[in-house]
């Protein structure tokens, strides 16, 4: 899918606006001219300028005869519509229960079900799953520190 480039110039310049509204409540730091709200603000008025350039270009080919959207020719192959959606599906299910079910459960179920899905051997998918889990939570867990939801985890470990 395509969308005019006015569209996304609406969209870049009102999440722009929000971003610029939300450095507001950032607090000043005493003594200096500056605080953490300048470097937001000027990316913000960048974008929103960004966001002009877009919607200029976007009304230009609009009147030459561009639609505002344009299906890509995917869409209408029901394998890759339906594979969209188990993506989209298992990105929704991994937000709302990552805490409760933890990272490792859910990125294995993520993992196997794309796999199997996608045609790879069940075997290869078990195995390719299992490495990749744990060496991206080694990778945030450990070197990066990032502290990923161990859900289920807690009642074991």
């Amino acid at each position: 899918m395509r969308a005019n480039d006015a569209i996304a110039g609406v969209v870049l310049i009102i999440l722009s606006i929000v971003m610029i509204a939300l450095t507001a409540s950032f607090p000043d730091f005493p003594g200096q001219k500056y605080g953490p709200s300048l470097f937001p603000r000027i990316l913000g008025a960048g974008l929103i300028v960004c966001g002009g350039i877009l919607i200029w270009n976007g009304l230009t080919a609009r009147r030459m005869g561009a639609p505002w959207v344009e299906l890509a020719p995917w869409v209408k192959e029901p394998r890759r519509l339906a594979t969209f959606f188990l993506v989209l599906v298992l990105l929704l299910l991994y937000i709302f229960a990552a805490e409760t079910v933890g990272f490792i459960p859910l990125a294995l179920l993520f993992l196997v079900t794309l796999f199997l899905w996608l045609g790879v051997r069940p075997w290869i998918a078990a195995v390719t799953a299992l490495v990749g889990t744990f060496t991206i939570y080694w990778f945030f867990a450990t070197l990066l520190r990032v502290p990923l939801p161990r859900g289920w985890l807690n009642l074991i470990l």
